[in-house]
């Protein structure tokens, strides 16, 4: 398993105020999926002219903003079955969030850390 990217993960309610915020400080929109697992949900990522990038996902489903570290990899598989092997476990009942463009999964540590794990599938 490679990691082709890591970014900061930002999960929230109101991912339009979130957006243009990081818009103001020059980030742009460079990709989102739409309709994940069938939901409202929303998940993109920002770039920055230097490439810095910040991950955004959308969610009615949180009590509060949090959070974590967003990893592009190259085997989405692979990856998940590690974190699992070290305790974490699946916020979607432990299966990845179909996607247009990739496969995820966002993963709580045991002491509550998130990590979102993705593959691009374009």
């Amino acid at each position: 398993m490679n990691i082709t990217g890591v970014c900061p993960l930002i999960v929230t309610k109101d991912y339009e105020s979130v957006r243009e915020v990081f818009e103001d400080i020059g980030f742009e929109k460079c990709t989102s999926n739409v309709n994940i697992n069938d939901g409202d949900n929303e998940c993109f990522m920002m770039k920055d002219a230097g490439e810095n990038c910040v991950h955004i996902v959308s969610s009615e489903n949180i009590l509060q903003d949090f959070s974590g570290v967003s990893i592009i990899v190259d085997d989405h598989q692979e990856a998940y079955d590690l974190l699992i092997t070290h305790g974490f476990i699946g916020s979607y009942g432990n299966i990845a969030a179909d996607a247009v463009f990739s496969k995820s999964s966002m993963l709580f540590a045991p002491s509550g850390f998130v990590i979102l794990v993705s593959q691009d599938t374009d």
